[in-house]
């Protein structure tokens, strides 16, 4: 069954990929995050007309009760993982203010697609879907994107991994360290992609996104 993802829809990945995966996913046993009905909550929320910047995560939070189909996201009322805090601090730095709560789907509904290179993981095992065929999709939603300027958040080395499936000259890419507590003090703070990628926009004469 096709998700309902709007103009997403015609990717290759749901006619020569999805239906491999979906088998995958009802093979394993395991409790399997997110929810299947948020599992393309990143998609859903902002379709590629509307998509402005795009923030690559690598896959969702393993803990039940965090991930919300969101890159880095959770809802309103679940304490903040400490990848989300790094996030929070770094844009506190950066502009003076950040959100009240974990919940990121106000960015959502500005353009900024909260993306995940794999839509699944296992309950506790970070990675555990890595294989599993989300990088087709991945690479489609990279190179659909490709059309036109945009401004693309890279963290970390898997994110940045993905750069080549984007076309074009005229992007602008971040690319630093990822914002989790092993690796943030290694380039991501400090960094500034909030205003640069704010910046970027309203010289290209969008409007700037209100992060806080």
């Amino acid at each position: 069954m096709t998700p309902d993802i709007g103009d997403w829809v015609g990717l290759p990945f749901f006619t020569d990929h999805w239906p491999s995966v979906q088998t995958r996913l009802a093979e394993d046993n395991r409790l399997i995050l997110p929810p299947d009905h948020l599992r393309f909550a990143a998609l859903s929320r902002c379709q590629p007309a509307a998509a402005k910047v795009i923030i690559l995560g690598q896959d969702p939070y393993p803990t039940p009760g965090h991930a919300n189909g969101l890159a880095f996201s959770v809802e309103a009322n679940v304490a903040l993982p400490k990848s989300l805090k790094n996030i929070f601090k770094e844009l506190e730095d950066d502009l003076g203010a950040a959100p009240e709560t974990g919940d990121l789907s106000p960015w959502a509904d500005q353009g900024v697609l909260l993306l995940n290179t794999s839509l699944s993981v296992p309950a506790g095992n970070a990675g555990g879907h890595a294989k599993l065929g989300w990088h087709h999709l991945i690479q489609d939603v990279l190179r659909n994107l490709s059309d036109q300027p945009r401004v693309f958040i890279l963290w970390g080395n898997h994110a940045q991994s993905m750069k080549k499936h984007v076309a074009g000259s005229d992007h602008h890419f971040i690319e630093t360290a990822h914002p989790s507590p092993l690796s943030a003090y290694r380039g991501f703070f400090g960094s500034k992609p909030f205003s640069r990628t704010n910046t970027w926009l309203t010289d290209k004469g969008h409007a700037p996104i209100r992060w806080a």
